[in-house]
């Protein structure tokens, strides 16, 4: 049997990726900063879903987490999912304009040092599975290639701190993968969706988003490590 811990999962594109990974008979433990909700979650995925309590930006709640999955048993594959976009009060996105130093560390907290909080807490779990696999949801606004490319839906796109958190995420996908041949460790662009994080404004469905996390969380011990992939294959960093 094959256990997931998937963050900030009682929602979104980890709710979706919760359900799709139990169908493929994993248990999931949905990871939730809100008790009720992770409990209302677990409820509506069914048999094989298992609340957890967890707040990526908190050190007490990840090592708590931590200590209950150990105790379970261990753990497989993690789903670093649990992220935040800097928005202004009428939904926009935060500017270079009206960057401040608040607004990168905020979505820093969640996206970056919460990511690698829940990753070093978990790793002696992951080291002691047979095929243990990291998925970090990165954004295809984390590539450069893509920003930097005049005349792209990408480079029009005006918010500093959520992509420069996302290119962050590649950064350390690739250093991990490097230290720690034995995983598969990659980061994937679930695509524009329809999701709390950028105000439903996205383009296709959590069913659409989650197909690449999910296709990278079941990966083979062959598979591809260290790389950045959508549903349509390796991305451009």
């Amino acid at each position: 049997m094959t256990t997931t811990l998937i963050t900030g999962a009682n929602k979104g594109l980890g709710f979706e990726t919760a359900r799709r990974l139990l169908a493929a008979g994993h248990t999931v433990y949905v990871g939730s900063r809100d008790a009720d909700r992770g409990r209302q979650a677990v409820e509506r995925l069914g048999a094989g879903a298992r609340a957890v309590l967890l707040d990526v930006t908190d050190d007490a709640s990840v090592r708590a987490a931590a200590e209950a999955i150990a105790a379970d048993g261990g753990l497989d594959v993690l789903v670093n999912n649990a992220g935040i976009e800097s928005r202004t009060a009428d939904n926009g996105v935060v500017g270079a304009a009206d960057l401040t130093a608040d607004v990168m560390r905020e979505t820093f907290e969640t996206n970056v040092f919460g990511l690698v909080r829940v990753t070093h807490a978990f790793l002696p779990l992951l080291r002691r599975s047979a095929a243990p696999v990291v998925v970090n949801l990165s954004s295809g606004l984390a590539s450069l290639s893509r920003l930097s490319a005049p005349g792209t839906p990408a480079s029009a796109y005006p918010g500093v701190a959520y992509p420069a958190s996302k290119t962050a995420v590649n950064m350390i996908t690739v250093q991990y993968a490097k230290a720690f041949p034995e995983m598969r460790i990659n980061a994937v662009e679930p695509g524009f969706t329809k999701t709390d994080l950028n105000g439903n404004t996205g383009v296709q469905t959590v069913e659409q988003g989650a197909e690449i996390i999910v296709r990278m969380a079941r990966v083979p011990a062959d598979g591809p490590t260290g790389g950045y992939f959508d549903a349509e294959g390796p991305l451009p960093w």
